[in-house]
């Protein structure tokens, strides 16, 4: 050992506990945080600027492997070289290999198993990967993520910019946010080319305002007594879970996910988690008249932890089980969220109910933030004189003006 080195000994680290540098010589030192956390720092000085490169922490680089690196660290700038500099040029080199090696559809699947946990939307989930298989994998999936241009990002949409304005729009967001999540990690290093503003705008056509909201086509909320009564007689699990969701104003994917754990029976109470709920928050649903039929007509039957349970035993429907029923039973020109649209156009054009108990009922945020701030509670007493009402014109015929009455 050369004269000076060679310090530091195993029982001396074990035994440095007080915050600071313990030489071990030729520039290796020992770094003790204030926290207690020990690691290896190598120490320099160029054109006058005093340089201090880490070497790892004390638990993964031993004394030996430390002298080693420090040594190496000694012979870069005895060439005339930064070891800092050299470092960060061949870890960047290894980024570069790295982002060369990974393909589109890589970066895709990791991008989605990385944000999976915080869709909420179950519809959502299945989506990204679905439109991204149908439509950019076979474009540029096997292509490296660092090369995906412009040019390969039109020859993804283009084909569908007009036909299919909203799928093309959804395409063009998630290809962006796969490639914004590459160049975070360091993948890629160029613009992103599916930007739209001030890039993809200038190379495709604006869309419709219209075509970038296509409302759920509904049925008119004076038409909903036939469909109700041959709902109520339709047979199947869907049948019911259809009828309670129209009842109760949820969505398609809070209904069919409807656990017992969230029932309580006794309180002819269902509380949908926030991790079910658009919103975020947990929401109240008060069970009346038929809806409370409907769950205890199920737990005579109880079969798993679902309320409506699918053809697989343990699980739940699926999210084209009720608009199968919708199709049986002819009504396959609406959407079943269509009947949430069906209940709000009801409270407003024939109810006196005030606003905030409507759009409490479907769930929907109610007021700026300030207002959520002084509102603590959530109207269940009033909503549920809303849903009895709701329930009352569902299973009452509207008698038309030309019949000698008076429309609802």
């Amino acid at each position: 050992m050369a004269r000076g080195h060679g310090k530091l000994s195993a029982l001396a680290i074990g035994r440095a506990k007080e915050p600071g540098l313990y030489a071990d010589g030729g520039g290796l030192y020992l770094q003790v945080a204030s926290s207690g956390a020990t690691s290896w720092i190598y120490r320099y000085q160029r054109a006058g600027r005093r340089r201090y490169m880490g070497l790892g922490p004390v638990a993964a680089v031993g004394l030996a492997e430390a002298r080693r690196k420090a040594l190496a660290a000694r012979k870069v700038l005895a060439d005339g070289f930064d070891p800092i500099d050299e470092a960060q040029e061949r870890a960047a080199a290894a980024a570069a290999k790295s982002s060369a090696a990974m393909t589109f559809q890589q970066a895709a699947e990791r991008y989605i198993e990385a944000h999976r946990g915080g869709w909420r939307n179950p519809k959502h989930v299945a989506q990204w990967p679905s439109t991204l298989r149908k439509y950019v994998f076979p474009v540029f999936g096997d292509k490296p993520v660092a090369a995906v241009d412009v040019a390969l990002v039109l020859q993804v949409l283009e084909p569908i910019w007009e036909t299919k304005n909203e799928t093309a729009r959804r395409v063009r967001g998630r290809i962006e946010a796969v490639l914004d999540w590459a160049a975070a990690g360091g993948l890629r290093s160029r613009e992103n080319p599916a930007r739209w503003r001030g890039l993809l705008q200038h190379r495709l056509s604006r869309q419709p305002r219209g075509a970038r909201i296509q409302h759920h086509p509904a049925l008119d909320y004076r038409k909903m007594a036939p469909l109700m009564a041959r709902l109520r007689v339709e047979e199947g699990e869907a049948a019911r879970c259809l009828e309670f969701a129209i009842l109760t104003g949820c969505r398609t994917s809070e209904a069919i996910g409807m656990r017992w754990s969230e029932v309580d029976l006794d309180a002819s109470l269902w509380v949908v988690p926030p991790d079910r709920i658009k919103a975020g928050r947990a929401h109240r649903v008060p069970l009346v008249g038929r809806a409370l039929e409907l769950v205890r007509a199920q737990a005579r039957y109880r079969v798993g932890e679902f309320v409506f349970n699918g053809r697989k035993h343990g699980a739940g429907l699926s999210n084209m089980a009720l608009s199968a029923v919708l199709k049986r039973l002819g009504y396959d020109h609406v959407t079943v969220h269509g009947f949430r649209s069906s209940l709000r156009d009801w409270a407003s054009e024939a109810t006196n109910f005030p606003r905030e108990v409507a759009e409490m009922a479907l769930a929907h945020a109610v007021g700026d933030r300030v207002e959520a701030a002084y509102r603590r509670g959530d109207l269940l007493q009033k909503r549920i004189d809303f849903l009895k009402d709701w329930e009352t014109h569902c299973f009452t015929k509207q008698v038309s003006r030309r019949e000698g009455g008076n429309a609802a």
